[in-house]
């Protein structure tokens, strides 16, 4: 027998698909963006032109061993609050570990620590700066001074086009001082050198990571490799969300019709994908050969991008028969190698030997010293300059080596960089930048990165009628801290810009 349902009383309507919005790179700006959007009722898709995501904060793997390797060590500070929310938010900020201290040892092998004292923001770190072992008590005087004078301009000299070395100069700063302490702390920060560092990204990092709260300088190091942490763990979560993650796709450009109306992106394949967003989260030099020139023309500041440079750095990985560094992690001031991590005990990484032996990464910013050098020459004056500060390493055994120099590592903070930096939202109805190079207010760092992608989907929510902040602030400066960096003319002349006496 068969029973004939009643029509229904009235026609369905197929709902309308929900809106898409693709993203061009898989770096921490565009996981940032897709992982933002994700759970929101939107189709997301992810293109990336490598067989893996994290963009420069990834891996690849030793041939010899199977394992990854990173292309070089990459580390957050509790400051970094949209990192920490992004980390939190795809489940991966148990990866972490902090670090209360920073271990300094200076050129005559004297160990120092920066660690929090009892006193508030911004003097918890005059105890152990006080205590510092390679600088002298003039010295310290001189770089009191200074950080004095960099906190309370807040920045007003920044848009002069002065280099820091300049600023430094000019506020009592000698060649020892710039070397063993600015340089130490800010190279390694920005990717940059003093000569041509913008003093208000320099302010960024001293005021900011080390000055305005008790803990905003704790470091974050990661206990898995990056191509794991942000790369096969976010695709996995990624999917779970509903993101479309399309490895080894290459795009092309971003495609308008006739009226400059935003289509999608075409891909190198031919294939158009076809949306309504489009998130161009790719490194500044690649931007415009994606834009075709009607949207391209109608971006203002576009072709002010093509002023921006890189800044290089280098990574160098050194497996041992045996232990060689005695720290956890160290500053080496004034020396070739700027900082050394030691994965072994971070990361529980062992080389190889009786003893497991010892796995160290390198890492040496601003790198242009380097860079007509060969890997043969890099990794045996590396290896040289550890001699120096541990003997032992003449009677270690090399197992094996990396060396890994990424040319456009970051870019370049040089006085007036701020001025060519776009946002994120263009011209182009639906059409959004994203990358630390953007305008963040942050230097190149992860952070930036994030904060660029975060802003990018603020931005298509709003376009959506759906606003919502996801951009987090920043940490709350300490109420001293605030009371003492505060705004003011009366607060920034309270140390007068007369010459230093000693």
């Amino acid at each position: 027998m068969t029973i004939e349902l009643p029509a229904p009383p009235h026609p369905t309507t197929p709902l309308p698909p929900p809106p898409h919005v693709a993203i061009a790179g898989g770096g921490l700006a565009g996981l940032a963006a897709a992982a933002a959007l994700a759970d929101r009722g939107l189709r997301i898709t992810l293109l990336e032109s490598r067989p893996r995501l994290g963009g420069r904060a990834s891996s690849f793997v030793d041939p010899a061993t199977g394992e990854k390797v990173d292309n070089c060590q990459h580390v957050s500070m509790r400051c970094c609050t949209n990192l920490a929310d992004f980390c939190r938010r795809v489940g991966i900020d148990g990866l972490f570990r902090t670090e209360p201290a920073v271990t300094f040892l200076g050129p005559a092998g004297k160990v120092s620590r920066l660690a929090a004292g009892i006193l508030p923001a911004p003097l918890h770190l005059a105890g152990s700066f006080l205590r510092a072992r390679y600088l002298g008590p003039v010295e310290k005087l001189r770089v009191g001074y200074g950080l004095a004078r960099l906190a309370l301009d807040r920045g007003d000299e920044a848009g002069r086009g002065e280099s820091f070395a300049g600023w430094l100069l000019r506020h009592g700063q000698t060649p020892r001082t710039m070397d063993l302490f600015w340089s130490t702390v800010l190279v390694s920060a920005l990717n940059e050198r003093l000569d041509r560092m913008d003093v208000g990204h320099a302010r960024k990092v001293f005021v900011d990571g080390f000055l305005a709260t008790k803990h905003g300088f704790e470091m974050e190091l990661p206990l898995v490799p990056l191509g794991e942490l942000y790369g096969s763990r976010l695709e996995d979560w990624l999917s779970v969300h509903g993101v479309d993650v399309r490895l080894t796709t290459g795009v092309k450009e971003v495609e308008v019709d006739d009226e400059g109306a935003l289509r999608g992106m075409r891909l190198r394949s031919g294939e158009l994908v076809a949306a309504d967003f489009v998130v161009v989260a790719v490194p500044f030099d690649r931007v415009r050969s994606l834009l075709p020139e009607s949207a391209a023309e109608r971006i203002e500041g576009l072709d002010r991008i093509g002023q921006m440079e890189s800044s290089p750095i280098t990574g160098v990985h050194l497996w041992f028969d045996r232990a060689v560094c005695p720290f956890d992690h160290v500053v080496l001031p004034g020396r070739l190698v700027q900082w050394v991590f030691n994965h072994t005990a971070i990361q529980g990484r062992p080389a190889a030997g009786p003893d497991g032996g010892q796995y160290l990464q390198i890492v040496i910013s601003a790198s242009y010293d380097l860079l007509g050098k060969g890997r043969d020459e890099i990794r045996e004056a590396v290896l040289a300059d550890l001699a120096e500060v541990w003997p032992v390493v003449k009677d270690a055994r090399l197992i094996r080596s990396w060396v890994v120099t990424e040319h456009g590592a970051t870019f370049a903070v040089r006085p007036g960089v701020e001025a060519i930096r776009p946002p994120q939202r263009t011209a182009v109805d639906g059409l959004f930048l994203a990358g630390d190079w953007t305008d963040t207010g942050w230097p190149a760092t992860m952070e930036g990165a994030v904060r660029s992608g975060y802003a990018a989907a603020q931005g298509i929510l709003a376009d959506l009628q759906r606003p919502e902040r996801l951009i987090r602030r920043e940490l709350e400066p300490d109420r001293f801290a605030r009371w003492l960096l505060g705004e003011g003319p009366a607060r920034r002349s309270a140390i007068p810009p007369a010459r230093v006496p000693w």
